[in-house]
Parts: structure tokens; sequence; C-alpha cells
């Protein structure tokens, strides 16, 4: 195999940007869908099954579809629908975190059900509404607890930014195949993505665990 590194030194800076537009579609995704992730959890955890019945399909949807029908589908209809024209930043961030939001939501479901009930009885048996001893007490044992599953989600949003090439968004998979449209090569441009993409996995990765052991000992 002839690999030809002055390749990829030539697109050192391009793959550099790429990189750091993924991070920031990343971040952006993870963050939005989190806050909309933590309401559509408790939208669906309601007890009158038609008001939950909106939180349901929308899990439903962005967990039953592929991603890459998701973002194609904002990029061409939903956002020109708002905008009159497209955005493909914009549509990458929408679709990242409405996508997100629907794991985030089974998360927080989940971790919010393993907390004994005992501790809302008791919560609220101290003068506390429920809106309280959810932030309070509830909120804050949860999330210890949904640490992993979170990091997991927010790996699985790193990965899943590398469609955003589809739409013509510059992050680190797009000036992948750029590379590889130049210059008719596959070996450079793809295991220097590949490269990447495992120092930024195996990067979060060991925060994570650090985070975990320092709540651990808290």
């Amino acid at each position: 195999m002839d690999f030809r590194w002055y390749l990829i030194v030539e697109y050192a800076p391009l793959f550099l940007k790429g990189t750091l537009l993924t991070i920031g579609l990343s971040i952006a995704g993870i963050l939005i869908g989190t806050v909309l992730g933590l309401f559509i959890g408790l939208g669906k955890m309601m007890r009158k099954k038609l008001w939950a019945l909106p939180f349901k399909w929308y899990i439903n949807f962005f967990r039953g579809t592929p991603f890459m029908v998701q973002i194609l589908l904002i990029h061409f209809a939903v956002v020109p629908a708002f905008l009159d024209t497209t955005n493909a930043i914009l549509a990458a961030i929408l679709a990242l975190s409405l996508n997100s939001a629907a794991y985030v939501s089974e998360i927080f479901r989940a971790g919010i059900q393993s907390i004994n009930r005992g501790q809302m009885e008791a919560a609220r048996s101290l003068g506390m509404t429920h809106g309280q001893a959810m932030k309070y007490v509830i909120l804050p044992q949860a999330f210890k607890r949904m640490i992993p599953p979170l990091g997991n989600e927010f790996i699985v949003l790193i990965k899943d930014s590398s469609l955003a090439a589809l739409i013509a968004v510059p992050e680190l998979m797009y000036w992948g195949r750029a590379m590889q449209g130049q210059y008719m090569r596959a070996w450079e441009p793809y295991l220097t993505a590949t490269v990447i993409y495992l120092v930024l996995t195996l990067s979060l990765s060991s925060l994570l665990s650090l985070l975990e052991k320092r709540l651990a000992t808290e």
C-alpha cells in the first residue's frame, strides 16, 4: 500500500477545521437534546395517557427512523419551510438535537424511575410540591445514574454528526470526502478521519470515567 503522507499534511488545516465543527455540532446537539429530552421524558411519564401520547410518538418517530432520513428531511423540508432557504449547519444542529432528545428522554425516564418511590413520598411529606421534590430530591440522585448512558449518547452523537456531510456541512467527514474526491484516494482521508473520531470518542470516554469515579466518592 502506497500511503501518501503529504496528502494528510496538505489537508491537515481543513481536517482541524472540520474537527472543531464536529465538536461544536456535537456539543450543541447534546445540550439542546438534553434540555428537550428532560421535558419529553417527563411528558411521557404523565399519568394522563392522552397527554403523554404526543411525547411517546415523538420518541417512536425519532428512534424508529434512520438518522440519515431525518437530517435530509429537516434540511430540505423543515428548515426551508420556516426560513425560505436552506441552512446546512442549522439543519444539522436541529437534526442532532431532536434525534438526541428522543434517546435522552428515555435515559431520564429510566433514571427517574430507578429512584425508590419512597423518596418522592418522603419529600412530599416534608411539604414539598411535586416539582420541588423532582428538582431537589429525585433528579440529583437520578443524574448520577444517568452519567454513563448520557456519555454513551454523546459518543453516538459525535459519530452520527458525520452524516452532516450529506448536506454539505464542512465537518470532519466532509473534508475526508473532499480529499478522496480530489485525489481519488481512500486510505489517507478515511483512515485520518477514523483516527480523529477514535481520539474524540476515547478522550470523551476517559473524561466520563473520571467523572463517574468522582461522583461515586461524593
